[in-house]
């Protein structure tokens, strides 16, 4: 199936690894030159060799957005060596497994910085390119936390929330432009901070890291946890021209694990 993403320029947040390196090469199957940006510059490197290797450009530039300068300069760099942008994928994430007693100030607003404040912060600058020529994607990566009681993730659930009401209203304004804004809330993806999450849940219950995970799968309807993969193709979706008239939603990509809730 055609998506009509070749040629496009995708920005991925968090593209190295886990749920964003999938959305990236994903996109890149697509035909979409890919700019990532990440932490650790070996495993940036190593994704962009992967997206190369499928006849796209890729453009890896190692970053902390947590920090304004780091945002700024990532874009200011994937829009130098890209020459425009047509989608944005905010990705980035942090997470620490803990209860709230345990989650300080600090951690609150290092959590707030890396997901929520980057992704304002990206949308302030990259947006006004995409209304410019009256097309773009913008895909926000936020998580069930933001329906649910989590009780070792509640930084996770007050930035993901905060991501889902940011998601719909920016919608609205972009719409004129011809920009599309979405949001994917991913449920337990075998990733490696759902790895941790699962170690500390296996430590306070005093079970085998395989019997947490294993009672994880139980409350999932479709009876896996969900893959990278999964994520990634719901991204394309909203990148598509069959999304061309979705925007300001939500949805969940877990298995069935959220049932009702429709936020």
């Amino acid at each position: 199936m055609d998506f009509e993403l070749k040629g496009k320029t995708a920005f991925v947040t968090g593209g190295s690894r886990g749920i964003g390196r999938a959305i990236a090469l994903t996109l890149a199957k697509q035909g979409a030159n890919i700019a990532l940006c990440g932490r650790t510059a070996e495993s940036l490197e190593a994704t962009a060799a992967d997206i190369r290797k499928l006849g796209v450009e890729a453009w890896p530039f190692q970053a902390d957005v947590s920090k304004l300068e780091d945002v700024e300069k990532f874009a200011d760099q994937a829009l130098a060596a890209a020459g425009g942008i047509d989608i944005l994928v905010n990705n980035a994430v942090t997470s620490t497994a803990a209860p709230f007693d345990e989650q300080t100030d600090e951690l609150f607003r290092y959590h707030i910085d890396v997901k929520l404040m980057a992704y304002i912060r990206l949308a302030r600058i990259l947006l006004p390119r995409m209304e410019a020529k009256g097309w773009g994607r913008i895909v926000n990566i936020g998580g069930m936390t933001a329906r649910i009681v989590a009780p070792l993730r509640v930084t996770n659930g007050v930035v993901n929330a905060g991501v889902a009401n940011f998601t719909k209203q920016l919608a609205t304004r972009a719409a004129k432009g011809g920009v599309t804004i979405n949001c994917v809330h991913p449920g337990f993806t075998a990733t490696e901070r759902v790895m941790q999450i699962f170690q500390r849940e296996a430590n306070d219950a005093g079970i085998s890291l395989k019997d947490a995970m294993a009672k994880r799968e139980q409350e999932i309807p479709m009876g896996r946890l969900v893959a990278p993969e999964d994520m990634a193709g719901a991204v394309l979706f909203f990148c598509s021209p069959m999304a061309a008239m979705v925007t300001g939603q939500c949805i969940a990509v877990d298995g069935g694990s959220g049932e009702s809730v429709n936020y």
